[in-house]
């Protein structure tokens, strides 16, 4: 049996997710295993994921996945390059992933392969880096204009954000020496970030009509949308970025000028930016107040949610050193045992057993587990807010 691995945040899983499955079986095989590698409760966009880990992973597992497993926290809320290296190399630990399959605006994957081994260049790198220092643009401008003197056209592509995340998967590939082979599939339907028409919409045009409260059932298989709807009756959901404001502003405001400092991506006094700019009465004003030129927002929502969180500079380096099960299917267990076979890193099926983990594991696992708390504070049921809850969860399998 051959094994696919797919790096997903299904925030929510909707229709295109399930294509993406179907297509990459239609490559590979009608029984090639589907092995996830899902961000937890909060995603790299720097915000909550709008369903708990274990619904998104159990909505995989009933539309066709075979294992989910969680993207620890500080991995999670990186950087693309970050979010790869941490999602490539738990996959790869596993020691059953054959192939990684990923979406991309392109469909092929040999103009990522030419760009990922342009970016591993050192003089490549020094060159972005240069170019930022000279003109004050934001890193990805730097390195798309390099890149376009490096390799020529097809730099144009790495504007798409899929493409990026393909690079970045590639570039995590070929750094980590890792056998798995890359497999674009062409992303159909709405692009990220953009409203279409049809049945397959953007996970982030979904997430708008949600927090509107407006229909979006037409764009999730049954499956999947039978999860979030218990959920949603339980009010475990959606968990919304304004419900969670409150704390999150207290969170930031009782921070020092110290614990701003050891934030990832904290350079050239934007942790300073940042702190001046949580006196603001809003989340949305925090990060207009920080934002310029130089700094995306993205990296500035991902720095407010990894201070929210604990997650400082340097906990992102290397790779995940556990897998943390959310979810299986029944073809998912035969795929288990084989893991539990070949895996480099311990498999936590059971929360208690994160308590054992050596030190540095350990850590990364309560501090993951800790979000959880933080998370279902934007519960719309009372009693789910009760603290300690991913401590007492256990895996789906079906």
């Amino acid at each position: 049996m051959k094994i696919a691995g797919i790096v997903a945040e299904y925030n929510p899983f909707h229709n295109g997710h399930e294509s993406h499955i179907a297509e990459t079986r239609a490559r590979l095989g009608e029984d090639t295993g589907i092995v996830c590698c899902m961000s937890g409760d909060f995603v790299q966009r720097g915000e909550a994921a709008q369903w708990s880990k274990f619904a998104r992973a159990e909505c995989a597992v009933r539309c066709g996945a075979d294992v989910v497993f969680e993207l620890p926290l500080p991995w999670a809320l990186s950087s693309a390059e970050g979010f790869a290296r941490g999602s490539v190399g738990l996959l790869d630990s596993l020691g059953v992933v054959d192939y990684l399959s990923f979406g991309s605006e392109c469909g092929s994957v040999e103009p990522l392969e030419r760009m990922a081994e342009a970016l591993l260049r050192p003089d490549v790198n020094a060159r972005i880096r240069e170019e930022c220092s000279a003109s004050g643009d934001s890193y990805a401008v730097a390195r798309q204009r390099v890149l376009e003197d490096v390799v020529g056209e097809e730099a144009a592509l790495i504007a798409s954000p899929n493409n990026i995340l393909g690079v970045e998967y590639v570039k995590a590939i070929y750094d980590q020496g890792s056998r798995i082979l890359p497999l674009a599939i062409e992303r159909r339907g709405a692009q990220h970030d953009r409203a279409a028409t049809g049945h397959i919409r953007s996970a982030s045009e979904i997430r708008t009509l949600t927090a509107a409260g407006k229909a979006t059932s037409g764009f999730m298989p049954r499956e999947a949308r039978a999860v979030l709807e218990r959920e949603r009756a339980q009010g475990r959901g959606p968990v919304l970025m304004h419900s969670l404001e409150g704390a999150l502003l207290s969170r930031l405001r009782m921070l020092s000028r110290e614990d701003f400092a050891v934030l990832p991506d904290a350079s050239e006094g934007l942790e300073n930016r940042l702190l001046a700019a949580t006196e603001e009465p809003t989340l949305d004003g925090v990060l207009a107040a920080a934002k310029s030129k130089r700094y995306a927002l993205a990296r500035l929502r991902r720095m407010c949610m990894c201070a929210c969180t604990g997650v400082k500079d340097g906990m992102n380096e290397g790779t995940p050193p556990y897998a943390r099960l959310l979810a299986a299917s029944v073809r998912g267990r035969e795929i288990l045992r084989l893991i539990e076979g070949r895996s480099r890193v311990p498999v936590i099926t059971k929360s208690a057993a994160g308590r054992k983990l050596p030190y540095d594991a350990r850590e990364c696992f309560e501090l993951t587990a800790a979000a959880h708390d933080l998370f279902v504070l934007g519960c719309t049921a009372e009693a789910e807010r009760r603290g300690g809850a991913d401590w007492r969860a256990t895996p789906v399998i079906l």
